[in-house]
């Protein structure tokens, strides 16, 4: 038994020590938009481009005026928000229209004018404030065409009607502060870069959302190691929904949504097209600049992964069990080991836990989560494991995934993989 302790402490403490030494050595490269540095408009002869803000939404009644005002109060001089209403059984398109035609705040000497075109199952409605202000155009959509998700299906309508030389792909449920694309761009511009993505600081309320999220976050960085992003020789990657910033040309050249259009990972997967396709690509942290509450709690954080573990295993149930397993070994073993070894042998465990806490209390740093909420590391990671198991089952189990009440045969989303 002394020997299996020290084989498994060694490889525990070694897995957990070379993560945070890599992450400390690396976060620091990656820069923070909300410096102040990036207070500035983007430099260019040409003038600050233009940027198409697209936002897709399905049944968003209780978040969607809320994030579109935030949108609209942008400092940025050049840009348009299309906003798609993707057959939303609730008030969403309606608040939608209601904004567009009445958007806030508006500036004195905004002049407003009408206009709508008529398309093939939808219908684009527009109102353009004043030079130097943003239009808001809403497009309804009616059906779902086969072979679509209807995320994927909707940023891709929307930035076929998009005139910007940039667009931001983001969420219903994002709030933005003004200066965020504004600081964002100047950053893109200044690098130079093809692709942005901007983390959102997380809103969190509840103690299970804290503990969930800080688990998210730690297991991300074994996964994704952002620090890795920029480096050309690396296969790191990466894609936020919240706020995907992309050169218009960039995201035609890799074949624009319609190379994923059965993506449940839309946003990490457009990171995964850019990247391989060799364009540059950046990921940033902004502090406050845009933010967004994921989820109520830590039963909500377990919903909203369901839909996506087992895509992140690309639907292969023996991957998800090694999965299991691994979770299992990497975040219970630190605990039960320094509880079941004896003498020298808790070493190893006990640098594998140290390291845990030195990653919660950096995390701490760039989040609102305590440090002290690594004491629950074994209850999340029990949470997560189940929430893996869970998405694996109901996705057999119902030979597919139910996303905002459409159903998409598990076959499809298989074919549909990048």
């Amino acid at each position: 038994m002394a020997y299996f302790h020290w084989i498994a402490g060694t490889i525990l403490g070694l897995a957990w020590f070379s993560r945070i030494i890599d992450a400390a050595l690396g976060m620091p490269s990656v820069a923070d938009v909300s410096r102040p540095e990036w207070n500035r408009d983007p430099v260019l002869p040409s003038g600050n481009p233009r940027v198409s803000i697209i936002v897709p939404a399905r049944n968003e009644e209780d978040v969607m005026e809320q994030a579109l005002n935030t949108l609209l109060a942008l400092d940025y001089d050049n840009y348009e928000i299309i906003a798609v209403n993707d057959r939303s059984t609730d008030s969403t398109g309606e608040i939608m229209e209601r904004i567009s035609q009445n958007p806030h705040p508006v500036a004195p000497d905004a002049t407003r004018m009408g206009q709508s075109v008529q398309s093939r199952n939808s219908h684009v409605s527009q109102n353009q404030r004043g030079v130097g202000h943003p239009s808001l155009r809403v497009i309804h959509h009616a059906e779902l065409p086969a072979g679509w998700l209807g995320k994927t299906h909707a940023m891709w309508t929307a930035a076929r009607e998009a005139t910007g030389e940039w667009l931001l792909f983001t969420d219903a449920d994002v709030l933005f502060k003004p200066d965020s694309l504004r600081r964002a761009l100047a950053y893109a511009e200044a690098e130079p870069a093809d692709h942005v993505v901007l983390f959102p600081q997380m809103i969190m309320k509840r103690p299970g959302e804290f503990m969930m999220i800080a688990f998210f976050q730690t297991m991300f960085m074994f996964g994704h190691r952002p620090w890795k992003v920029a480096d050309p020789t690396t296969d790191d990657h990466m894609g936020v929904g919240a706020f995907n910033l992309v050169r218009r040309k960039v995201y035609d050249a890799v074949g624009t949504y319609a190379a994923l259009r059965m993506e449940v990972l839309d946003d990490m997967k457009l990171g995964k097209v850019v990247k391989k396709a060799g364009y540059a690509q950046r990921n940033v942290f902004g502090g406050d600049l845009i933010s967004i509450r994921w989820a109520h709690g830590a039963m909500g954080v377990v919903e909203n992964l369901t839909k996506n573990f087992f895509a992140v295993l690309s639907f292969q149930w023996w991957r998800a069990v090694l999965s299991v397993l691994g979770l299992a070994f990497l975040n219970f073993g630190p605990f039960l080991g320094v509880a079941l070894a004896h003498g020298w042998a808790r070493v190893p465990y006990g640098v594998a836990l140290g390291s845990m806490v030195l990653i919660y209390i950096g995390m701490s740093w760039r989040s609102a989560v305590p440090p002290y909420y690594f004491l629950l590391h074994p209850v999340s990671t029990a949470l997560f494991i189940y929430t893996l198991l869970r998405s694996m089952v109901l996705t057999l189990w119902n030979d597919g995934i139910v996303w905002r009440g459409t159903k998409y045969p598990l076959e499809e989303l298989r074919r549909g993989m990048v």
